[in-house]
């Protein structure tokens, strides 16, 4: 009796393979063999016994292509005796997943870590300083480093993540990227981040961290850099986040790229906040990471807290390995998440179609090496590879074949074909049906409704298949309706950041278009300043505040395109569970290349938010959203409308009906913090209130070149930067007709009597400051 040995990457082809007790007889005949299993490992080796009167032996197994979700059985001929062996497996060396395709049972949580709102939070999001770690894996192993040799996979990852603090005095912990044989324990809390425990003990690892504290213990070089580990907390190699304007403790999301070329052991670590790759990686070495890591390993997150309120959130994940050259989500810029993990579509993972891979060639090799000084025991072996053994392998390729042509024409036979217009839009979520979303409102019951937008109602919704509660907006029949559902479906569906409320899917079908989205639990901002039975506290109206200005300055300036809002107003920021501020209602943005000067349109938006220059000229850019920030930091800190009608009632005598004037002549006359809300009762920090007030003023001003730009402005409220000095009284600012490209008819239609001109001045001009 002979040994053959052949490696079955199990893993690789989802499936368990049984070597089965028969044969092939001379005649084609399938009887009873003398063929059994002697060893099998997970994701190992399959090793079988021939006897020596063996011939072709029929190995069957089954496995999950290219994710497929019905088993496909293979049937695959070897053929087998004393001589030679023939044998033909289907594997695959590469693994592919993302964010959009994981399943909730894809994903391994330990310790901390926690789903939240389709992203995975590492630490817990507690007001109160604490010691904490998390880590979540990919619950598969995948292989990295082929059985035998020193060929060491190549992959990429791409992941956006953010860590902010409930608590801005207090910092302490990060996160890191790991490479783990251990899917059970967690390290140590603190500056072990998760990856090893406090005795240096642990199992070995791979580990690109993101450090927010300098810990003189691990010798790191400040609190805001990048390192690569290797079985160490003492990093190997070390990036200053700082030299490329990265502050991880900004609460801004960031994304990162790791790419490692498996042939020539070179590793990039890439670092940025916009979606386009940098074109220089922070660091960029040469490393082999053979000796770090097993055949199998498992990726993810590790993350911690060092007596802090630090949250650490992952936004977007994607990976991809193989031992083939390889071109993933590093390479290029990342794409949306179709799906989150609170609601996957996908299955775990994306897998390539299966390729016919050769095995056992070098125990086929010294096979017929041995033949030469043995006799052969059947007919089959004197007449060598004959035409039995063609028309097998032929008839292999031919079922092969035909199987993936069915599997795959089945596939794609529910691909639906969207309504022609939907070609416009680029990078789409998921498209829902008609159905689906009328079961979800109830046939769209006004007991379902919870608000009405410019252009269409908001709808609260249950999604009957995995019973999510979303908000279903039905937008109005109108031409101006569906330019609105075209606008937010192609700008919000590119976007990703944590304070922008994510767009979930779209349906066009019977004449209806529908957006979906998350639902935000607490409502909008100006229900919960002026239909609230408590006073907002101060604490979460600063939170608010740094929310919508950190997704303006990702909108601003860190896309790719610069993104116009132009209707920022309370009403379209909502609130999280958390109270963290969600900007919404994206039906008037336009996108704008970088540096390129709008185009002039009809002005657009809400009277009291709306900038002088903006009513005047018809250009929106970003400063025109800078000024109706500025409206929306008033309104907050204040608790009154941006206009208001002349009231005089409690607390009210003599207030102007425009907000900005009021709290300009309280600045005049050195009396600012008087336009703090009365409803505080004081509760609040004086420091803090005049300085958004000052915000608020400065965002505020006449003149557009003046107001500060919105990463300016984050800087601000988080008091790394001075606010800039706003002059008692309100600067005027003139407009010259020569710059008005649209009559005041054409842009702004009904003002109700709140838009006055003044032309005493000059003949030719506008007086800017009598524009409210």
């Amino acid at each position: 009796m002979e040994r053959y040995s052949t490696s079955i990457d199990e893993r690789a082809t989802f499936g368990r393979m049984n070597i089965l007790r028969s044969f092939v007889d001379q005649e084609g005949n399938v009887g009873s063999g003398d063929i059994q299993i002697l060893h099998s490992t997970n994701y190992g080796a399959v090793e079988m016994i021939s006897g020596a009167d063996s011939t072709p032996v029929a190995c069957n197994f089954s496995f999950d292509m290219a994710g497929v979700d019905k088993l496909l059985h293979v049937v695959i001929l070897a053929l087998c005796n004393k001589s030679s062996m023939y044998f033909v497996c289907v594997t695959t060396a590469t693994t592919e997943f993302d964010f959009g395709t994981l399943t909730l049972s894809s994903l391994k949580l330990l310790g901390d870590a926690h789903l939240n709102n389709g992203s995975v939070r590492l630490t817990n999001d507690l007001a109160v300083p604490t010691s904490g770690a998390g880590k979540v894996l990919y619950s598969k192993p995948i292989r990295f480093r082929q059985p035998g040799t020193h060929s060491i996979t190549s992959f990429i990852t791409f992941f956006s993540f953010y860590i902010s603090n409930l608590n801005p005095s207090s910092i302490g912990g990060g996160l890191a990227f790991v490479i783990s044989p251990d899917s059970e324990t967690i390290g140590a809390a603190g500056g072990c981040l998760g990856l090893l425990n406090t005795d240096g003990l642990g199992s070995g690892f791979v580990a690109v961290e993101f450090d927010t504290l300098m810990d003189v213990e691990f010798k790191d070089i400040n609190g805001n850099h990048v390192g690569l580990d290797l079985n160490s907390l003492v990093s190997s190699q070390t990036g200053d986040l700082g030299a490329i304007n990265i502050d991880l403790k900004s609460g801004d999301l960031v994304n990162a790229w790791i790419d490692y070329d498996g042939t020539n052991h070179v590793l990039n670590i890439s670092v940025s906040y916009s979606n386009l790759k940098p074109k220089e990686p922070i660091l960029s070495f040469i490393i082999d990471l053979d000796q770090y890591v097993n055949d199998f390993m498992y990726v993810g997150f590790t993350g911690s807290t060092q007596g802090s309120t630090e949250i650490h959130s992952i936004e977007w994940w994607s990976f991809s390995s193989s031992f083939d050259s390889i071109s993933g989500p590093g390479s290029s810029s990342p794409p949306p998440p179709t799906t989150s993990l609170m609601n996957p579509t996908a299955n775990s993972v994306k897998s390539p179609p299966p390729s016919l891979a050769r095995t056992g060639s070098d125990s086929i090799s010294s096979q017929e090496k041995n033949s030469k000084s043995s006799s052969c025991h059947n007919q089959l072996c004197k007449q060598g590879p004959g035409p039995l053994q063609g028309v097998t392998a032929s008839a292999f390729l031919a079922i092969f074949a035909g199987v993936l042509i069915w599997v795959f024409s089945k596939r794609y036979k529910h691909v639906k074909k969207t309504e022609s217009f939907a070609s416009e839009v680029i990078k789409m979520p998921k498209e829902f049906s008609y159905k689906e979303l009328r079961s979800a409102t109830r046939c769209f019951n006004a007991n379902r409704i919870i608000g009405h937008g410019a252009f269409g109602t908001v709808y609260k919704g249950i999604l009957p298949e995995t019973g999510d509660i979303v908000a279903v907006k039905r937008c109005s029949h109108n031409s101006q309706g569906k330019n609105e559902f075209l606008s937010e479906l192609s700008i919000i569906g590119t976007l990703r950041h944590r304070n922008l409320v994510r767009l979930q899917g779209w349906c066009h079908e019977k004449g209806e278009i529908l957006l979906v989205y998350d639902l935000m639990p607490n409502g909008s901002l100006d229900k919960a300043l002026f239909e609230a039975r408590t006073p907002l506290p101060w604490p979460h109206r600063r939170k608010i505040l740094l929310g919508v200005a950190s997704a303006l300055a990702y909108l601003h300036q860190e896309c790719e395109n610069q993104v116009i809002h132009r209707d920022i107003k309370t009403s379209n920021i909502m609130l999280d569970e958390g109270f963290n501020a969600r900007l919404g209602d994206f039906g008037l943005a336009r996108q704008i290349e970088h540096d390129k000067s709008p185009d002039a349109t009809a002005a657009a938006g809400t009277m009291g938010y709306l900038a002088p220059e903006y009513l005047l000229t018809g250009r929106a850019s970003d400063k025109t959203d800078v000024f109706s920030y500025g409206a929306v930091v008033l309104e907050v800190a204040s608790g009154r409308r941006p206009i208001e009608k002349e009231t005089s009632g409690v607390g009210k005598v003599g207030v102007n009906s425009n907000l900005v004037e009021w709290v300009w002549s309280l600045h005049r006359e050195g009396r600012l913090l008087m336009a703090a809300d009365a409803r505080l009762e004081g509760e609040f920090d004086e420091n803090e209130m005049r300085r958004v007030l000052l915000v608020g003023l400065a965002c505020s001003h006449p003149d557009p070149l003046t107001r500060p730009t919105m990463r300016t402005v984050v800087q601000m409220l988080v008091g790394e930067a001075e606010v800039p000095i706003v002059p008692r009284a309100k600067p005027t600012m003139s407009f010259s007709t020569s710059h008005l490209l649209l009559s005041l008819q054409d842009s702004v239609s009904d003002c109700n009597g709140m838009i006055t001109i003044s032309t005493s001045s000059s003949e030719n001009g506008y007086i800017g400051d009598d524009i409210v």
